[in-house]
């Protein structure tokens, strides 16, 4: 039996993506890739075994020292476009049935259109692309190739919810804290909120 092209997106509702920074100030997307033991909407279901399966061998990947790269939007086909990646994937585990991966935003092209889609509020799904072998609607020998950043995801239960984790800013949290003790920090409190919000919403 020939392997098939299968590709399989999951809304930004059903991937609960979750956007987080960190010390550099790298931007991150993490919650769910992939679903096992669910018909999507392409009627298709994976076995939680073969999600198992391409998980483990990822992250083997990642571990090596491989970019586990994806790109914006994905091509009807197997190849990565270098001059489309937007992420490289850093983790990918499983809970439960679903695959739960972790991706950095990258300072290209297409990574700079999907932060700025994400500081717009919008909301973005993730797909699978991958082979494997189709019989009525089963999934088997499934090879993960990637996972892309899209706006119209199809895999069930993986609609992103769009949620900024901001680093603790220590001057706020030293600050916060003099109030409690000191009215007089009170209003440098205010002017670093002030500045803080700014910051966050991308206010000059």
């Amino acid at each position: 039996m020939k392997s098939q092209l299968l590709i399989e997106t999951l809304s930004p509702g059903e991937a609960s993506l979750v956007e987080s920074q960190d010390g550099s100030k790298n931007i991150f997307l993490s919650g769910r890739f992939m679903t096992g033991g669910e018909k999507n909407g392409n009627g298709r279901i994976y076995p939680v075994d073969e999600i198992q399966k391409v998980v483990e061998g990822a992250m083997a990947r990642i571990k090596s020292g491989e970019s586990l790269m994806g790109e914006l939007n994905h091509p009807d086909n197997l190849s990565i476009n270098l001059a489309n990646v937007s992420h490289v994937i850093t983790e990918l585990k499983m809970d439960g049935s679903f695959a739960i991966g972790k991706a950095k935003i990258l300072n290209t092209p297409a990574g700079n259109i999907a932060k700025g889609l994400l500081e717009g509020g919008v909301r973005l799904g993730v797909s699978s692309r991958g082979t494997g072998n189709v019989v009525e609607g089963n999934v088997s020998d499934f090879n993960l190739v990637t996972v892309d950043i899209v706006a119209t995801p199809s895999g069930p239960g993986c609609y992103p919810d769009m949620v900024r984790e901001s680093m603790e800013d220590t001057k706020i949290l030293s600050l916060a804290e003099a109030v409690i003790h000191d009215p007089k920090a009170q209003k440098y409190f205010k002017s670093e909120m002030e500045k803080f919000i700014a910051n966050v919403f991308g206010k000059k």
